[in-house]
Parts: C-alpha cells; sequence; structure tokens
C-alpha cells in the first residue's frame, strides 16, 4: 500500500492578506497588577526561604540562598538572608507590588535581617506576624518498664 500525498499550490489559494492577521497575545505577555502582597519568610539554622504571594495566595515570586549560590554554613548568614529578600523583591518589580505584609516562621540568625531588607526594599510594610510554630505538651510518656 503506497501513501498517496497531496500538493496544494500556494497560487491556487486565495489567502487573506497578511496585514489583517490578528495575532493572539502570548500568554506570558499579560501580568497582573498586584497592589497588596503577603510576604512569607521561613527562617531555619540551614537556610533562609522567602515567597511572595498576592491577596488569594498565589506565589508570584520566591527566593532562597542556595538559589543565590550560597552553600553549606554560610546559607544560614544574616547577609544571606538580606540577599534573599532583596532578590525576591526585584522579582516582584514587574507586577507592581507596593504594601506588604510579613509573615516570619521560624527561629535562625537571619531572622531579623530578613525583615530589614524586605523593609529596606521601599515596600510599604502593613504588619509583622510571627507564625513560628511552638509545641504545647509535647508526645505521650513511653509506658512505664515492667521488669
Amino acid at each position: 500500500m503506497a501513501k498517496t500525498k497531496v500538493v496544494t499550490m500556494e497560487s491556487d489559494i486565495e489567502t487573506a492578506p497578511k496585514e489583517a492577521a490578528v495575532e493572539a497575545p502570548k500568554k506570558g505577555s499579560s501580568k497582573k497588577q498586584v497592589i497588596n502582597g503577603v510576604a512569607t519568610v521561613n527562617v531555619s539554622y540551614n537556610n533562609t526561604i522567602i515567597s511572595i504571594a498576592d491577596s488569594i495566595g498565589q506565589v508570584i515570586a520566591f527566593s532562597s540562598a542556595g538559589l543565590l549560590g550560597f552553600k553549606g554554613s554560610k546559607k544560614s548568614t544574616p547577609y544571606a538572608a538580606n540577599m534573599v529578600a532583596k532578590d525576591c523583591f526585584e522579582k516582584t518589580k514587574k507586577f507592581n507590588l507596593t504594601n506588604i505584609k510579613i509573615v516570619i516562621k521560624g527561629v535562625g540568625p537571619g531572622r531579623e535581617s530578613a525583615i530589614r531588607g524586605l523593609a529596606g526594599t521601599g515596600l510599604n510594610v502593613l504588619s509583622i506576624m510571627d507564625a513560628t510554630p511552638i509545641a504545647h505538651n509535647g508526645v505521650r510518656r513511653p509506658k512505664p518498664r515492667r521488669v
């Protein structure tokens, strides 16, 4: 069984003028404007992670110390936390972010520095909230040993 090939000449087919063709808008070209955002800062003894989301919770930018090239024990330094905050703000410039709420979680050396880095970028800081998880009673004690 042989395959048949249909060949059409371009001059035979009438086409619409190319000037009138409407291009479909690109998917990435229409960026939404975010006025109010929430910055979640996760600070641990090993790393600092910052994510900035809009008011309904969709993340628009994130950054971490490991993403910026810090390795090992340098990821948990206050300098790295400050650089992460500035890098995350640079990623949100295309969204015209102006107001921000900061939610900080965890204990680590870069805790204060990350807040200063976000506040020093020119954003209006509306509130700072601490969401560090605190253990209330711990796990159940083991049963007494029977000898």
